[in-house]
């Protein structure tokens, strides 16, 4: 039985400025909520703002989820033929509506993809960032 050698380099670990970056171009990331011993996962439309994440949100599960147990954890993740890569941040997100922060997040611009109305806005004050990046096998 031969082994087959992988001659790819191996998984590195994103330095933070290159964990920013990915979380700026990702169309979309999941924020994975748990509450009362069960763990909900969200996709949602998002921007960066300094050193947090910014979205927009109807009310339901998500809202009321984050307002019990603020701690949460946001994931970006992407691929092409070459490589693949995935980022997770945790921290706490609050909901915010005071009109010159909700002004100043308008301005990023945020396009929620689902038809329904989402004027809430959350930011999620980021307190741990890492991610990973590694060459995918060629096809």
């Amino acid at each position: 039985m031969s082994e087959q050698v992988d001659e790819r380099n191996p998984t590195r670990h994103l330095s933070e400025e290159e964990c920013w970056q990915r979380l700026r171009e990702a169309p979309y990331g999941r924020v994975a909520l748990a509450v009362a011993g069960e763990v909900d996962i969200f996709p949602v439309n998002h921007k960066i703002d300094g050193t947090s994440i910014v979205f927009r949100t109807a009310p339901g599960t998500k809202l009321l989820e984050l307002t019990i147990r603020d701690h949460v954890a946001f994931q970006v993740d992407g691929f092409s033929e070459r490589e693949a890569f995935s980022v997770v941040a945790k921290g706490s997100a609050r909901e915010f509506d005071r009109q010159g922060e909700v002004a100043a997040a308008e301005r990023l611009g945020i396009e929620p993809w689902a038809p329904e109305q989402k004027d809430r806005w959350v930011r999620i004050d980021v307190t741990e960032l890492h991610g990973r990046w590694f060459e995918r096998r060629a096809q």
